[in-house]
């Protein structure tokens, strides 16, 4: 049975805003007391937060789906909707998020660190929220917003300060039960550790973890024996230990050419070229041990590395390989203490950046991205004409409608907002917000207006509708206020 999982598909889905409520206030005497729709409540979000109580992430690799619950509808007599429950989930110290594209998200280090996996959908505007001195009794109110989903990978790598590297049967998993409360399996055959042990080591005053990363053979990086699937353990430490077994009967082997081989698959997986390596000449218990310790000692000083002759049976020599170790980790925290800290780059909206973009598509159509102007959709009632109208003002003073224009769409143009099952498609009236060279063939504002049957209000006076040529002669952009078209005498002064 699995025990320890050090990778996982985490299948996130965020709580989903409550819708707003539409309402009247209705008492007696007064039956339209005006608007009292409440607002809907936020979605729960999805939390990741590092627990020293959690090892592995075994229970992600049981229910890789998790989901938040959704935030309340509004209610009337101005009751907001209830938030939803976040849903916090523990994971191990040392844990990497990424996003479903290999991107690095998050690098969880340190007890109580969180990372927002999964946000929960904005509540939707009631009635009463969506009132104002123009629109005093609004018809209609906002929908909540979905809940972010998203797949993220987890991939756990140990926080250790010194990793024990070698070949399958040299002692590591002997050597980190002397040295520590560790108790991994040992047994006299090879492929013994499956999993990477952990275990804290006190030298002096210094305490430290040491890793104990399962046998890597010839070809690992190849995908042999266990490959370097757990090399990602040994990632955060400040120094390798490569323990070497010279008490092997395998007449071929010997613990310079076990050493070169190690080098190389480490080599061929990367990023440890700059750790401290120090030697561990195991199993000099045994006389065959203690001479094959004694022949390659001077040669492996000779090539720059401490040498250490150890018995993790009998405990000789691990006195002085536990302080060679507790001086690298204390120069590697002295060195830590006095780097500058990391900063932070902040990289805010630009002052001129719109917001969403528009993309004129081989196909005639228009496609309309950016965060802000989907949420508009995603939270439309588009069974309400009114919910409509107030989507088309939004996105006309968002500036929309004018870059559609710039784009080249007419009137009918096929306009679709958002992607994938969020994707809105819709034939796009152009309104007076669009610019004034289209006033000529369409002059009126998008949807039902009262102004398509009838006469124009414009300044308090009523004017009889007029031909396409006079209309383009008469009628201007009124710059100050846009939705106001403004009459242009075009007599000249001096004739009046």
């Amino acid at each position: 049975m699995t025990t320890f999982v050090d990778r996982v598909t985490l299948y996130a889905a965020a709580g989903k805003g409550g819708d707003g409520c539409v309402s009247v206030k209705r008492e007696k005497f007064k039956p339209l007391g005006g608007p009292d729709g409440g607002n809907g409540g936020r979605g729960g979000d999805i939390i990741l937060i590092v627990d020293s109580s959690v090892t592995t992430l075994l229970d992600f690799h049981h229910s890789p789906h998790r989901k938040a619950t959704s935030g309340s509808q509004g209610y009337g007599d101005r009751k907001d909707g209830t938030y939803g429950e976040d849903l916090i989930l523990p994971v191990p110290n040392g844990t990497v998020v990424f996003d479903d594209k290999g991107n690095q998200l998050a690098d969880l280090i340190g007890v109580g660190t969180t990372f927002l996996a999964a946000q929960g959908g904005h509540g939707g505007l009631g009635n009463l929220a969506l009132s104002s001195s123009k629109r005093r009794a609004p018809g209609f109110a906002l929908l909540g917003e979905p809940g972010e989903e998203r797949t993220l990978y987890l991939e756990l790598k140990s926080v250790a300060d010194i990793a024990l590297v070698g070949y399958p049967s040299a002692g590591k998993s002997s050597l980190i039960a002397a040295i520590s409360a560790a108790r991994p399996k040992i047994a006299d055959y090879p492929f013994t550790t499956l999993v990477p042990n952990l275990g804290v080591v006190q030298a002096g005053d210094t305490r430290f973890t040491v890793a104990d990363v399962p046998g890597l053979i010839p070809g690992a990086s190849q995908g042999k024996g266990l490959g370097l699937e757990f090399l990602r353990h040994v990632e955060r430490c400040v120094a390798l230990v490569h323990v070497l077994d010279c008490g092997t009967l395998e007449t071929d082997r010997n613990p310079i050419t076990d050493l070169e081989i190690i080098e190389s698959e480490l080599a061929q997986y990367g990023g440890l070229e700059d750790r401290v390596r120090i030697i561990a000449l195991n199993k000099i218990d045994l006389p065959d041990g203690q001479a094959m310790a004694d022949m390659v000692a001077q040669t492996l000083r000779d090539k720059g590395y401490e040498v250490y002759p150890v018995s993790a049976a009998s405990r000789a020599g691990l006195t002085e390989l536990l302080y060679a170790m507790a001086r690298l980790v204390q120069k590697a925290r002295a060195e830590a203490a006095t780097e500058e800290r990391t900063r932070i780059i902040l990289r805010p909206t630009a002052v001129d950046d719109s917001g969403f973009t528009v993309r004129a598509n081989a196909d005639g159509s228009f496609s309309v991205r950016g965060q802000k102007v989907v949420r508009w959709v995603r939270q439309t009632n588009f069974k309400n004409a009114e919910a409509i109208g107030y989507l088309a003002d939004r996105l006309a003073q968002l500036g929309v409608e004018k870059e559609l224009f710039k784009q080249g769409a007419v009137a009918g143009s096929e306009v679709r907002i958002g992607s994938g099952d969020n994707e809105v498609v819709f034939e796009w009236e152009p309104t007076i917000e669009a610019g004034a060279e289209q006033l000529a063939g369409h002059l009126h504002r998008r949807g039902e207006d009262s102004r398509l049957e009838g006469s124009w209000v414009v300044e308090e006076r009523v004017v009889d509708q007029l031909s396409d040529d006079e209309i383009a002669q008469q009628w201007e952009y009124n710059v100050e206020d846009p939705h106001t078209p403004r009459l242009t005498d075009p007599t000249p002064a001096e004739d009046k």
